[in-house]
């Protein structure tokens, strides 16, 4: 048994400790936001925030992730998440979406990235692509994405 708080939520679930937290989220826990890419950390797909920072569920053991706190897109974009719901209309005004597979890695990539700026602070679009550079879009929407970073962080200011 193992216990995850998840979007602020307890849980005890049924899990071997090395199962991936992707896994327990979305197989027992049916939060299924979180997308299964690559399962080698390469693609972004699966990010989750972990303690606040932005972390692969896909290779992330369950153990690794008790006691502390998983964040996963459906708490960053459900409108509480002051940073989640600025990206979110800038993921919108910036119509970066095609396939949209990988959006909430990106997404949850970018408020990771917002978050751990100093208030304020407007990110060069090298920071950007650097901060980003882990997640893959195979639509190839980098260009829009940039865009819509640096407008969160503009309507963040």
């Amino acid at each position: 048994m193992s216990s995850l708080n998840v979007n602020g939520r307890q849980y005890t679930i049924d899990a071997d400790p090395g199962t991936p937290i992707l896994w327990a989220l979305r197989d027992t826990l049916g939060m299924t936001g979180t997308k299964f890419g690559c399962g080698a950390a390469l693609c972004g797909a699966c990010t989750v925030h972990l303690d606040g920072q932005a972390t692969r569920s896909c290779i992330t053991p369950v153990s690794a992730a008790e006691g502390r706190k998983i964040t996963t897109i459906e708490a960053v974009t459900d409108g509480s998440d002051p940073v989640g719901a600025a990206v979110h209309a800038a993921w919108v005004k910036h119509d970066v979406a095609q396939c949209g597979y990988c959006q909430s890695g990106q997404i949850m990539s970018a408020t990771g990235f917002l978050k751990s700026l100093p208030r304020g602070k407007q990110p060069t679009a090298a920071e950007i692509d650097s901060a980003m550079a882990g997640n893959i879009c195979r639509c190839g929407t980098y260009v829009r994405i940039r865009a819509a970073v640096a407008d969160a962080a503009k309507t963040l200011a």
